[in-house]
């Protein structure tokens, strides 16, 4: 029997020419791996396929059994299109993904199944289930535990691709209010993969640069701590994320970042506004390891902070990173209810102090199924359920202390400003001292994000 699984990756309302898209899968659109651990772990009996639409058509007429379609919210209106084309030539359609667990009865109209949650479980078990043609509407998630492994993500990728990933661990304890990830069943949970598995399967990626999609590395530094050690035997290159207060304090794993091959360091700022970033964090998630070791999650429970992110960390985290010649990668968000007007003048003055490498800026998006969503359905200050719009670039609601007006231009200026071409061509420059690799990944990086303002 043949599977199909889709992978969605949104490229925006915005056509991108040949070179654009070289550029963009170079340096920037990283795989979906879920798609590809979804593969991975389908039984061998079954003939899968993993398509992306960014390097191939898909032919609607070839005779699929099951189709399985990965889609996040802004992708949406797309994965349902793909659905229903299948579904006219009576193939079954199985949908997954963050916005098909917060809508699954919108997703329905679409599909014959819907898996919750992370869904790895529950596709085994719709596998299972459509041998004997019984076949449930909704497959509730499962807790993993320590029988169950995080699977790996084996199935290559198109040759041409110079970036991989892989997952080491999954959860995160910081529930952040806006987050989708921590706000699917079981997101809050965080669970490790042996270490064996995690280098195992690196030794299997062809691709020299690898992106670990783990919310953060730094959750339990021992645990990564030995990853890293055990990666200087490899001789990869990754990308990974981190929160700023273990990177400012512990300079061991830092340094022992740059000696696995690590180039960058994504940091989640958020904001320059202390007093917003303490709202945003609404719950320290519980400490749930598969290994179930009480001793263990009493000790990583006491490393955590409920409020990651502290203003009086982000300079020394970033220094820390610098001085072992690493770029740093941050990530804003712009619109939380006590940001202001001036917010865009502090934040880019506050960026430019710290010589932050390469950044983003998200306009705050209430996804669905988040507390923050629910929050403002019942301010009614949601203007919009067209999904698409939902791509962290749009304002889709009403902010509290702007107009949303203020909040589109002030995102956009934060670009054109941040991506100048002599502010770009500067920070360019300054990476030569961290090396040719990190020099030519904050040189790609910066080319798209020029790109990308220029489309705003």
């Amino acid at each position: 029997m043949d599977i199909l699984i889709v992978e969605n990756v949104w490229m925006g309302s915005s056509k991108y020419s040949f070179f654009d898209k070289t550029i963009l899968t170079a340096f920037s659109i990283l795989p979906t791996l879920y798609a590809r651990q979804i593969a991975a772990i389908t039984p061998k009996e079954y003939n899968v396929h993993v398509l992306n639409e960014r390097y191939e058509k898909i032919n609607f007429n070839k005779n699929y059994n099951i189709v399985n379609i990965t889609f996040t919210t802004s992708t949406s209106p797309r994965a349902y299109e793909i659905a229903d084309e299948f579904r006219k030539r009576n193939v079954k359609v199985v949908l997954s993904g963050m916005h098909a667990s917060a809508v699954p009865k919108e997703a329905i109209q679409h599909a014959d199944s819907i898996l919750l949650g992370r869904g790895e479980l529950e596709w085994l078990d719709f596998l299972k289930d459509f041998k004997d043609d019984k076949i449930k509407q909704f497959y509730q998630p499962k807790k993993y535990d320590g029988s169950i492994k995080i699977p790996p993500s084996n199935i290559k990728l198109p040759g041409f691709v110079i970036t991989s990933a892989i997952e080491a661990t999954r959860g995160c304890p910081y529930k952040c209010e806006f987050c989708p990830e921590t706000n699917i069943s079981n997101g809050i949970s965080y669970y490790e993969r042996p270490i064996v598995d995690v280098i195992e399967e690196l030794k299997s990626i062809p691709q020299k640069i690898v992106m670990f999609y783990d919310s953060s590395l730094t959750i339990n530094p021992k645990y990564t701590k030995e990853l890293f050690r055990e990666m200087k035997k490899l001789k990869k290159r990754f990308f990974c994320n981190g929160n700023v207060d273990t990177l400012s304090k512990d300079e061991e794993l830092v340094r022992l970042s740059k000696e696995a091959g690590c180039l960058a360091w994504l940091i989640g700022f958020e904001s320059v506004s202390q007093e917003t970033l303490d709202s945003i964090y609404i719950a320290l998630g519980e400490m749930d390891l598969a290994a179930k070791d009480a001793a263990k999650m009493v000790r990583l429970s006491n490393t955590v902070d409920k409020k990651t992110n502290k203003i009086q960390y982000y300079k020394k985290a970033v220094e820390n990173i610098h001085r072992n010649k690493m770029a740093v990668i941050g990530c804003f968000i712009f619109g939380f209810d006590n940001d202001k007007k001036t917010v865009f003048e502090k934040t880019i003055g506050m960026i430019k102090e710290l010589n932050i490498d390469v950044a983003d800026f998200c306009a705050l998006t209430p996804f669905p199924g988040t507390p923050i969503y629910s929050k403002f359905q019942k301010e009614s200050r949601i203007i919009t359920s067209d999904w698409s719009k939902y791509n962290l670039k749009s304002v889709v609601f009403k902010p509290k202390n702007m107009t949303m007006g203020d909040l589109q231009n002030g995102l956009t200026k934060m670009y054109l400003d941040f991506y100048s071409y002599s502010y770009t061509i500067k920070r360019i420059l300054n990476s030569f001292r961290y090396g040719f690799v990190p020099f030519f990944s904050v040189l790609g990086r910066n080319i798209v994000a020029v790109m990308n303002s220029k489309k705003l």
